[in-house]
């Protein structure tokens, strides 16, 4: 046996004390299930994931749907409905806003509480938490080999892409597991007859539509022919219903289709509705033309320009969103809104636009405007007047999706636009601008729940918008200024150690970027101005350097 080591003192050196074992008394595990989900339901998420590699009994009560459902409703919903404008001015009790299952409480939420809808609320939970920090994985699809004349046109919904242009024609993409090219029809082909026709302008895919099997797309040409096609998800095939003949009008820039309607306007700023007959929901092609319902010219409609129809039992309402340009000011926005019977009469047209009205003087002042010489001018001042105009800069794209118009400008800044609309006024409030792209942006797309997404021309910057309940409310200036206002997308090569298959979530933490196996971060390139995004991705039209263009996609799932 060895000696014990002396010191340098002479005196032999002094061990701790051996560490005192404790006997734990395992309490937890004679716990019903019942009150461990009540204790498991005060822990924050981060340490709710840890549950999960406790045992097999804590992997399961960590994963109860309701206890997710409870934390998605307490981070996502309550905060939303806290800010919505006139909720705590009206003195709104902060216990009727805790969570709760009824259908009321979960604002624009309540499509994942309706019964019949199976929610994965930790799947969902996770979704909603990538998207609030930026986080995603980034893949890449090569769709052209050079760049085509006039752009592509892209389309998202419900996880495929359609694409159309002149070299290669319409196509769908599958978005969902594994990314692939569904099927692709030549725009040449015209009731079995050969016709060349004009290269695309404009698309639109009907989402209005309950028929899960196929979907329904309308495209516009450039010599003022507009077609209907039909995707089949089962056979994966894409056939040609109607093409209409060519038209004087010019091209065809703007469409909207909502079957059995469908909206086009054309360069010469007209205006047609037409109503297909019932067979054209059969595929094959449609014999009899549609009926031009009614068809309106317009002198003040400039692009870019955004078109949109809803249709109603009795009526349809369309709504054309479209740049505006005002005498010394710059441009601003104008919306107009036609409903119209379903025999084709014209209800009511009404018209508005984002600047004051009155009139401005002819000869402006050294300043820019005169001064009001008595009370009764109806000159606005001329902070009224800048108040109104946001941006001096012609938007390069809108994106309308009521109550929200969202336009994007080359000075780095989007102006947000409240619309109301009611029985007997509609109204565009004044503009309002956001800040945090640091380059010119290119595209916008604006989404039914208030969520916004945008994109910048250089360098592939895009920013998550929540934008419900408007920028001017006391809370949205309080996150305006935090900036908290939007979210900046940009994630990172994915690290070796990382597994995509774990649950990555760390709410105290800091933000986790996950990535990249597809495009390279240092090449070049420009977006083409297309931004679209669903529930769990963005999509961005994107053109290297070399002229290749490709679909980049951020999956957030």
């Amino acid at each position: 046996m060895a000696k014990r080591p002396w010191s340098s003192e002479g005196h032999a050196e002094v061990y701790p004390a051996k560490r005192p074992k404790y006997d734990f008394a395992d309490r937890l595990s004679a716990l019903s299930d019942e009150l461990l989900l009540r204790t498991l339901s005060f822990l924050p998420i981060s340490s709710l994931v840890v549950c999960h590699r406790l045992s097999h009994r804590f992997c399961a009560l960590s994963g109860d749907p309701q206890l997710w459902k409870s934390a998605y409703y307490n981070r996502f919903v309550r905060p939303r409905a806290s800010r919505i404008p006139g909720v705590r001015d009206q003195g709104v009790s902060s216990a009727s806003l805790f969570y709760s299952s009824r259908i009321s409480k979960w604002l624009k939420d309540d499509h994942l509480v309706r019964e019949g809808n199976e929610t994965n609320w930790k799947k969902q939970y996770k979704l909603r938490h990538n998207w609030s920090n930026g986080s995603c994985e980034v893949s890449e699809i090569q769709i052209s080999e050079r760049p085509s004349l006039p752009p592509m046109l892209v389309r998202l919904y419900e996880d495929i892409v359609i694409t159309a242009d002149k070299p290669h024609g319409l196509r769908a993409w599958a978005m969902k597991g594994s990314q692939r090219l569904l099927a692709s029809l030549d725009l040449h082909l015209d009731g079995g007859q050969e016709e060349v026709w004009d290269a695309p302008t404009s698309l639109a895919i009907d989402t209005s539509s309950s028929n899960i099997s196929s979907l329904g797309i309308s495209v516009g040409f450039a010599d003022g022919r507009f077609g209907v096609f039909v995707l089949h998800k089962e056979n994966a095939n894409l056939t040609c219903q109607y093409m209409h003949a060519a038209s004087s009008n010019g091209a065809v820039p703007a469409i909207a289709y909502a079957a059995p309607y469908l909206v086009t306007m054309t360069d010469a700023q007209l205006l047609s509705l037409y109503s297909f007959p019932q067979q054209s929901a059969v595929s094959g092609f449609i014999k009899d033309p549609p009926r031009l319902l009614a068809s309106l010219k317009s002198h003040t409609a400039w692009p870019p320009l955004t078109l949109s129809i809803r249709a109603f039992s009795s009526s349809i309402i369309i709504s054309i969103a479209y740049a505006l340009p005002t005498y010394l000011l710059g441009w601003s926005v104008g919306l107009q809104e036609l409903r119209i019977s379903t025999e084709g009469t014209v209800i009511h047209s009404r018209l508005t636009s984002a600047t004051n009205h009155g009139f401005t003087p002819l000869f402006a002042s050294s300043s820019g405007f005169t001064t009001p010489t008595s009370e009764s001018d109806d000159t606005p001042p001329r902070s009224a007047l800048r108040a109104a105009l946001p941006s001096l800069t012609k938007p390069t794209s809108l994106s309308y999706s009521h109550p929200y118009l969202l336009a994007s400008h080359p000075d780095n800044t989007l102006t947000l636009y409240l619309v109301q609309s009611n029985d007997s006024d509609l109204v565009i409030a004044d503009g309002s601008r956001l800040w945090g792209h640091t380059s010119s942006v290119s595209g916008a797309h604006v989404g039914d729940r208030g969520k916004a997404v945008s994109v910048s021309a250089h360098g592939g910057e895009i920013r998550v918008w929540e934008l419900e309940g408007g920028v001017r409310s006391t809370s949205s200036k309080k996150r305006a200024a935090a900036g908290q206002t939007s979210i900046q997308v940009r994630p990172e090569p994915k690290k070796p150690e990382q597994h995509s298959s774990a649950l990555e979530i760390s709410v105290d933490g800091p933000r986790r970027q996950r990535s990249h196996s597809g495009p390279a971060t240092d090449e070049i390139s420009t977006t083409k101005g297309w931004v679209g995004f669903d529930e769990e991705k963005v999509v961005v039209l994107r053109e290297k350097s070399q002229g290749t263009q490709a679909l980049v996609v951020y999956d957030f799932s």
